[in-house]
């Protein structure tokens, strides 16, 4: 943790923090700074050495699952006042996976480099994050640690769980269901159109364990929340309590000295990483933890999410690994009680933004329902959730969140099936002359990150029509993209390398035997080396689709699934220097 050596008899209040550059003294520049920001009614004393909080809204209405934010930036702005801080709220981009093409995922590093540009250019001594849809979190969390800025995050939270025809609907997990009730004819589109209503009943994330839920339980078991915080629903008046009581930390946390880097350390990361597992956490977290520990400098790859995860049983008995929604969770004791139910696997002493360390901070939790959170003796699972894979197909890594697939599928060797893009997998999937059958291995590529671009959330694609009229549920998937945390299914996932970038998934042949072997981590490809060295020497790579803007640097600097996705350039922290001051 930063220590206080600057000039103002100790008092953390003032000195050492960057916003004193452009609010102190008589010169011309001071003078501007001051005069421009009382232009919106800011009291003078707001001047005098109180820590500067940027309160970063990612509310949109093109982003319903952020649409709430701003009501959450106002209660933090009461907390940030009551402390003696210096509030200022200011809007970024927002990422909504649930609309946004291709990739909520290709443009979570754009985002990220936004927040970082405009904390580094702005007086901001400390960062509140305001986060909600799938890649919000991530991307703010990666910005903020490359400025390494005191930072807290205030999670949107999960919208009201679903009902219609009193039946309880999951967001994302039953929108695929509805889907293929609708394709066998069960469903009329009248019957979806109502369904709609019924399955979104509020502003919030997903109301599963998808990945917007996923990482704003993970982010705050990693401590950069108050502890409990996360996981409240969006429409629960508690959450707007806990806006107000980051706001209020976050004045403190500046007063502190404790920079993000202080918050996630490695000890963090191994927390993260175990929670996730415990809770059956979207497949997407694997990219993002491995992105921000790039951004943090750590030594930190796939290898470890493995090694750490892999002895975690499944102890959230949330959809789609389990049978409940996140306002169950919430109600079972949450984030909090799940914790303290995974016992010796988790390190106690790790920091928090409150300045307890987790097991403190989890010391006092209860379960209130033992079917929503399970005890570590009588686990959903005693297998972990997630599995890395490696093999001939995925040399440096593959995934599967195996508590949402078939378990007979779990081992399973078959012939691929295979489609080159999404176009052709939509033209051919429902062809009755397409020869499958549910031993297949269905095999889609061009959808990784540079390919798409941005590995978009296509992987969990559907069952071929006639094998799903003969009742066929599940069959393995496998591909270079992603698919959403609410999904399901014996799919794997961000095969790498890509086969855009000349990976083995771009020399799959129709009818060539492929080999998913769970329990002992394997994706194989069945073919023999000399064959294989020979359809290499023929493979072309695709052709540049972009020619400028963001998408063409996506596609240049984008790094592969194994180092989170991140551009090339981002990686380690340098941190929130002074910035020039402007020629007056």
């Amino acid at each position: 943790m930063a220590d206080c050596t600057g000039d103002n008899g100790g008092d953390c209040g003032s000195c050492g923090l960057r916003s004193r550059e452009w609010f102190e003294g008589q010169g011309n520049a001071p003078f501007n700074h001051r005069a421009n920001l009382k232009a919106g009614g800011h009291l003078g004393e707001m001047f005098d050495g109180r820590p500067v909080i940027g309160i970063a809204n990612s509310a949109s209405d093109l982003v319903p699952c952020n649409s709430g934010l701003t009501d959450l930036a106002e209660r933090a702005v009461r907390g940030v006042l009551e402390a003696g801080g210096f509030p200022l709220v200011f809007p970024t981009m927002s990422i909504g996976d649930s609309i946004m093409r291709p990739s909520g995922m290709m443009y979570r590093n754009l985002m990220s480099l936004e927040l970082e540009e405009l904390a580094r250019a702005n007086p901001v001594d400390g960062l509140v994050i305001l986060t909600g849809c799938d890649n919000t979190a991530p991307a703010y969390a990666m910005g903020a640690a490359s400025t390494g800025l005191p930072t807290m995050m205030i999670h949107a939270g999960p919208m009201l769980s679903g009902n219609w025809r009193a039946r309880q609907m999951a967001s994302g997990t039953d929108m695929y269901k509805l889907g293929d009730e609708a394709r066998k004819g069960v469903l009329t589109p009248a019957d979806l159109d109502d369904a709609e209503y019924g399955i979104s009943r509020g502003t919030g994330t997903c109301n599963t364990m998808g990945t917007a839920c996923t990482m704003g339980a993970v982010l705050e078991s990693m401590g950069l929340s108050l502890m409990g915080t996360a996981n409240i629903p969006a429409m629960d008046a508690r959450k707007r309590a806990a806006a107000q009581q980051t706001g209020r930390r976050i004045v403190e946390l500046v007063r502190e000295g404790v920079g993000i880097a202080d918050i996630l350390t490695p000890a963090a990361f191994r927390n993260g990483v175990r929670t996730n597992a415990a809770l059956g956490g979207g497949t997407n977290t694997t990219a993002h933890l491995l992105a921000l520990a790039g951004r943090l400098g750590l030594e930190f790859s796939i290898d470890d999410i493995e090694r750490y995860s892999r002895e975690v049983p499944l102890l959230a008995n949330v959809m789609p690994s389990g049978e409940y929604l996140m306002e169950d969770f919430y109600n079972a004791g949450g984030q909090a009680a799940l914790m303290r139910s995974m016992g010796d696997l988790l390190d106690p002493d790790a920091p928090t933004v409150s300045g307890r360390t987790i097991g403190e901070e989890i010391a006092s939790a209860r379960v209130w329902d033992e079917r929503v959170i399970r005890r570590r003796e009588n686990p959903v699972s005693s297998a972990p959730a997630l599995a890395i894979l490696c093999g001939s197909l995925a040399p440096r890594g593959a995934l599967i969140k195996a508590t949402a697939a078939d378990s007979r599928l779990l081992d399973h060797r078959g012939p691929a099936v295979v489609f080159d893009s999404i176009e052709d997998l939509d033209a051919r999937l429902d062809s009755p002359d397409l020869e499958v059958d549910e031993n297949s291995v269905l095999v889609l590529r061009g959808i990784g990150p540079t390919a798409y671009p941005g590995a978009p959330e296509l992987g969990n694609f559907k069952i071929p029509r006639k094998l799903l009229d003969r009742g066929v549920t599940d069959l393995v998937r496998i591909s270079d993209g992603r698919m959403s945390g609410t999904a399901f299914g014996a799919v794997v996932l961000q095969v790498t390398p890509e086969a855009g970038v000349g990976g083995p998934l771009a020399l799959v042949r129709d009818g060539d035997i492929i080999h998913l072997d769970v329990a002992n981590r394997r994706l194989d490809l069945e073919v023999d080396d000399e064959d294989l060295e020979a359809r290499r020497r023929s493979w072309q790579p695709p052709e540049q689709q972009f020619d400028r803007g963001y998408r063409r640097l996506y596609v240049e600097h984008v790094m592969q699934a194994d180092a989170g996705f991140d551009f090339d350039f981002l990686r380690g922290s340098s941190g929130a220097p002074r910035m020039k001051r402007r020629p007056y």
